[in-house]
């Protein structure tokens, strides 16, 4: 297993910092912009017949706007460290 993220290492020893992140966060991700977003998904991933499975798989969306799958590494590691956009 690999060492905790500068960011994770950040918020373990900053427990204020990491409160005040989760309160934006559950704000963000409780927007009707964003359910409307997961439930997209979702609803594609189920029709598809890969949501639950362990296959490891995600629907993403391309810069087009269609929906793909792939793997979920490769689709949750976009625009992370670096913040470089790896096209697809």
């Amino acid at each position: 297993m690999a060492g905790k993220s500068r960011s994770a290492r950040y918020y373990a020893a900053n427990p204020a910092a990491r409160k005040k992140k989760n309160k934006y966060n559950t704000k963000y991700h409780s927007t009707k912009k964003r359910k409307k977003y997961r439930a997209e998904l979702n609803k594609d991933n189920r029709r598809r017949g890969t949501y639950g499975n362990g296959d490891g798989r995600d629907v993403s969306h391309t810069r087009s706007g269609r929906t793909v799958l792939e793997k979920a590494s490769s689709n949750r590691a976009r625009n992370g460290a670096g913040g470089k956009a790896k096209r697809k």
